[in-house]
Parts: structure tokens; C-alpha cells; sequence
């Protein structure tokens, strides 16, 4: 009976520490990565682009990503456009991009065309089928006649070679000019070394929003409640801070690690996304909060902008390191996807045109502001070089027009969002201009969003977990998740999906284990009491992520086991 009882306890126990404390046993290797924090995860989450350990572990010393089918590798490991070879100018170090010339490129890999290939001798062109046209000298898009005449502010209908254009609600139509003008006021807000900034649009007078917060750092806004947020460039102070003036409400919301290069608004789940050039990340905060921040999204070569539409569930940013480029991912840092790679050198701001769903940026190693689509198609450069654009910093659109701030003539200066015209100089002598935003409700409109990289929507809530393995969007009824208007994170761990078990299994798996422990340790207690063995019993501070293993102490095989308790550390949530 003694045996028995043993042998129920063991199988008991190392089923129990399977199951609620498997990332305490070794990784397996071939399968699993040790964090640096001792918790394993899938080795295909290493080097994914998104931070799957705590940490950040999993994305650190990963290799870079080899050529893309539209470039040619270098005999040095360089990547240039396939475009480049065979066209009589070395472009590799070891030329080798002007060997083999005479063969034809169309038949390795369809010469990196996205769709037709034409042979040269030597060389060869991409070429496209009818109603579709070339961009980036190898891929295709297909024609979207409203972009592509770009006349309309909001929504455009094409029937038979001319265009209807009409307004969204809350604007209204110009009779003069067609343009769609909102129907109420909106104001402008733009940070200086010497405090924030603001004005109405409609005027070219500002005044002092807050002075005892000097310096030219980044600045996004909440409409609904009148509140800006700001950072200190360069540092890792956010501030929140009441567009109404009440110095009450100016506060030190976040200090973080690492300085804030840009920040954005999320209205609809109020989240605050920030990113950070030192660290490398995206992060994600509650917006009301101080507590509950995180890393989203890791690895990154200067992420310089960030902005957010979370009515499609979206969350862009810009690097401007060695390889800029412009991505996009789902607002739980899922799914990225890179949208501009090419003819960009360093982008440093980016707004959202919301009417027609379109991504703008300002680029600095450029002096330009473009746009493309949230699918990066329709690429089209608005305004170049014009004597105002030397050094971009703050970006925003509205209405038919982009604004930006420009460090270098120290002006706020806005021009035609569809060609660059009619520019015009807002502020001048502006002691380091920096952020821009505009604050008007129809720049947030409300409405059904998605819930997280699943692409449902709620009908009732969504609430955010960050303090799970990775950020969870979860639909919950109303009512549920709520500490005032705030949404609290959940305090549940999410389980990896390897140790989700049936439901009826899992009770009939939980009880056998208590049945097997409760026979285990009363056989084991009796046998130990029978024949006045010494128990040995340490303190316990009993917490969620402990577990409790017993051991026989080095006294012999007849002593009591000890009651140990092994602790996780604290996981860093920055």
C-alpha cells in the first residue's frame, strides 16, 4: 500500500508541474527558445518581427533578411534592383551585376516582374497588362482612376470619363471650389522649445497653450476629451496634458525606458502608441494609465513615426535607420507587413487621411511628402523640395490640405494634399517647431473596430490584456472589464496553444490528479507517522505563479518530504 501510494503521488506531481509549470522544465531544443527570463516558446516565434519573450530575447542577434525576389544578390551578399543588371553601369562592388549578360533574365524568376518580362540584348524591361501600370520599375498595380486623376477630397465615383465627388458626413461641399470643408472648427497644435502651441486653422495668430513644458518633441491628440499628449524629444517623459488650458490636468503620465520619438492615439480601444529610435520598439500603454505599458513590436532600425486607424484594426510606423521603410501590423502588433521599401531615404513623420484612407509621410533625406494606400498601392509624391521642406518634423491632414513643421525655416507651412499648390507659410520665426496635430472630432470618427489581428468586431466591448505573453484583444460583454470608463488589464495568463486541452478531458485529467494527490499524500503522511519520521515543514507565500514540489530530504529514504516553492521572476513589463 506504501508503494502504491508513492508511485499515485509521483505520477500526481510531475503531472501537476507538466501542466501549470512546463515553462519551468528545459526547452526542448529543437522545438522551443529559452528567453532570457527562463520561459520557452515556439523556435519558430525567434526572429518574426514581433517580441515574444518578455524581454525581447527572441528578436535580438537575428541575422537580416536575404534579397527580395525583385533584387540581385551581390557576390559580397548586397542587395540591389534586379532592374540594375546588364544596364552597362556596375552597381555591385565586385560588378558582378554586368556578368552573364547575354543570357535571358526572363527565365529565373520571371526577371523579378510581378508580371511581364520583356528580353533585351542585353537587359530586359517589366511590362503590364492593360489597365494596370508600373511602379517601382517591376511591380504592378491596378489603375484606381479617382487616385490616379486625384481631384477629390473624400469620396469619388468614376462613370463614363468624368467624376462625381461628394463629402462625408460632417462636412460640407464648397460651392465655389468643390473642396470638403468641415463644418466645424478646427485647431492646430504644434510644440517650440518654448511651450506648446495653438491656433485655429482658420487664422494665422497663436498663442501659448503651456509654457512650464518647454521643448520641440512629438505631440497627438484625443478630440473626445480635449486632452494632447507630449513627449520631451528625446527623453522618455509623456505627458498628458487638457487642451482647455486647466493646469490641473497637466501631468506626467508614462516615464519609460528609452527616449519617445513619436506618438499616436488610439480613440476607439484608448491606447496610446509611442515608438522608441534607442530601443528599437513600438510600445503600447493604456491611455489613462501609468502602470500597464509595454514593448509591442522589437528589433527595429529607428522607428522615427507612428500613427494609428483602429477602425480597421492598423498601427503604422517609419525607420529611418539603414534600411528605411514603412510598415504596417495589427493594433496588437500581428500580421506586420511592409508597405513602402524603395525611393525612400528618411522618413521622420506620418499622418492619416481618413476620408479616402490614405498614409502620408514626410521624408527628410527626400525633402518630400507622399502617400500610398493602407495596402501600400497608389504610391504618389504630393510636394517636393519647395524651400520649406529642409527638415521635416510634424505631419497632419486635413480637409484638401497636408501641414508640416520645418525645422530649418522654422515655419508651419500647409500645401494642396493632391499636388502641393497654393502653399502657404501659417507661422514664421518659430524657435524649433516640432510636432503638429490637428484637433477636430471628425479626424476620430466613431464606429464598429476591430478587436485585435482576427479581424472581429465587438458588439459589445473590447477589452485589452497586456498583461499577458503577448497583447490580447478580447470581445467581452458589456458591462465586464471596467474600472470606471478605463479598461483594466486582464490579470489571467494567456496558455500557448500546445497546452489547451478539451474541456471534458481537462476535468476529468483534474480530477484523477486530486484524487491521485489526496491518496498520495494521506498514504504517504500515515506511513511517515507510523514510524515517527520528522517532518520538516518551511513557510509558504503562496502566490498564482508558484508551485509547490516535494522532495526527501538528504537525510535518508525514510524523511518526510520538504515543501519547497519555486518562484518565477518578476517579468519586466516595460
Amino acid at each position: 500500500m506504501g508503494h502504491l501510494g508513492a508511485l499515485s503521488f509521483l505520477v500526481a506531481v510531475l503531472s501537476w508541474r507538466y501542466i501549470c509549470g512546463r515553462s519551468l522544465s528545459p526547452c526542448q531544443e529543437q522545438l522551443e527558445f529559452r528567453c532570457s527570463d527562463g520561459r520557452c516558446i515556439p523556435r519558430l516565434s525567434v526572429c518574426n518581427g514581433s517580441a515574444d519573450c518578455e524581454d525581447g530575447s527572441d528578436e535580438q542577434h537575428c541575422a537580416p533578411a536575404g534579397c527580395a525576389s525583385s533584387e540581385f544578390r551581390c557576390g559580397d551578399g548586397k542587395c540591389i534592383s534586379l532592374s540594375w543588371r546588364c544596364d552597362f553601369s556596375p552597381d555591385c562592388a565586385d560588378e558582378s551585376d554586368e556578368d552573364h549578360c547575354d543570357q535571358n533574365e526572363c527565365l529565373i524568376n520571371n526577371g523579378g516582374c510581378s508580371h511581364l518580362c520583356v528580353d533585351q540584348t542585353p537587359g530586359f524591361f517589366c511590362d503590364c497588362p492593360k489597365n494596370m501600370k508600373l511602379i517601382m520599375e517591376n511591380q504592378c498595380e491596378e489603375i484606381d482612376v479617382c487616385l490616379e486623376s486625384d481631384v477629390c477630397d473624400q469620396s469619388c465615383v468614376h462613370v463614363n470619363s468624368s467624376f462625381t465627388c461628394d463629402c462625408h458626413e460632417g462636412y460640407q461641399s464648397s460651392p465655389a471650389t468643390g473642396e470638403c470643408k468641415a463644418k466645424d472648427l478646427a485647431q492646430l497644435v504644434f510644440s517650440t522649445s518654448k511651450g506648446l502651441q495653438w491656433m485655429n486653422i482658420s487664422s494665422t495668430k497663436y498663442t501659448q497653450l503651456v509654457s512650464h513644458l518647454p521643448g520641440s518633441g512629438p505631440v497627438s491628440a484625443f478630440a473626445q476629451t480635449h486632452t494632447l499628449y507630449w513627449a520631451w524629444q528625446g527623453q522618455g517623459s509623456i505627458f498628458r496634458i487638457s487642451l482647455d488650458g486647466k493646469s490641473q490636468d497637466d501631468v506626467l503620465l508614462l516615464k519609460v525606458q528609452g527616449s519617445v520619438s513619436s506618438l499616436a492615439v488610439d480613440w476607439i480601444h484608448q491606447l496610446l502608441y509611442w515608438t522608441s529610435m534607442d530601443k528599437g520598439s513600438v510600445n503600447i500603454a493604456l491611455l489613462h494609465s501609468s502602470t500597464h505599458h509595454r514593448r509591442l513590436i522589437t528589433g527595429l532600425d529607428e522607428p522615427s513615426a507612428i500613427t494609428v486607424e483602429p477602425l480597421q484594426g492598423f498601427v503604422f510606423w517609419a525607420e529611418s535607420g539603414s534600411s528605411p521603410k514603412i510598415e504596417r501590423a495589427s493594433l496588437d502588433g500581428q500580421n506586420r507587413m511592409a508597405l513602402v521599401t524603395s525611393s525612400i531615404r528618411r522618413p521622420v513623420a506620418l499622418s492619416l487621411d481618413m476620408p479616402r484612407q490614405l498614409l502620408y509621410w514626410a521624408d527628410e533625406g527626400m525633402r518630400s511628402i507622399s502617400r500610398v494606400n493602407f495596402n501600400g498601392y497608389h504610391r504618389k509624391t504630393v510636394i517636393e523640395s519647395n524651400g520649406y521642406l529642409d527638415r521635416p518634423y510634424g505631419l497632419a491632414v486635413f480637409e484638401g490640405f497636408v501641414y508640416w513643421s520645418d525645422k530649418v525655416t522654422h515655419t508651419i507651412c500647409r500645401g494642396n494634399k493632391h499636388n502641393g499648390s497654393h502653399l502657404q507659410v501659417l507661422v514664421k520665426n518659430i524657435s524649433s517647431p516640432g510636432g503638429v496635430v490637428i484637433v477636430q472630432p471628425l479626424l476620430q470618427p466613431s464606429g464598429l473596430a476591430v478587436c485585435g489581428s482576427t479581424g472581429l468586431m465587438c458588439k459589445d466591448k473590447c477589452v485589452i490584456d497586456l498583461m499577458s505573453h503577448t497583447p490580447r484583444f478580447i470581445c467581452t460583454p458589456a458591462g465586464m472589464e471596467k474600472n470606471g470608463s478605463q479598461e483594466i488589464p486582464t490579470q489571467s495568463r494567456s496558455v500557448p496553444a500546445s497546452a489547451l486541452f478539451d474541456p471534458t478531458f481537462t476535468g476529468i485529467l483534474s480530477l484523477f490528479l486530486f484524487l491521485s494527490i489526496l491518496v498520495g499524500v494521506t498514504l504517504w503522511w500515515w506511513r511517515c507517522f507510523r514510524y515517527t519520521s520528522t517532518l520538516t515543514v518551511q513557510s509558504l507565500s503562496f502566490k498564482e505563479s508558484q508551485h509547490v514540489l516535494l522532495q526527501k530530504t538528504p537525510e535518508g529514504p525514510d524523511t518526510c518530504p520538504v515543501k519547497e516553492t519555486l518562484l518565477k521572476p518578476d517579468l519586466d513589463r516595460e
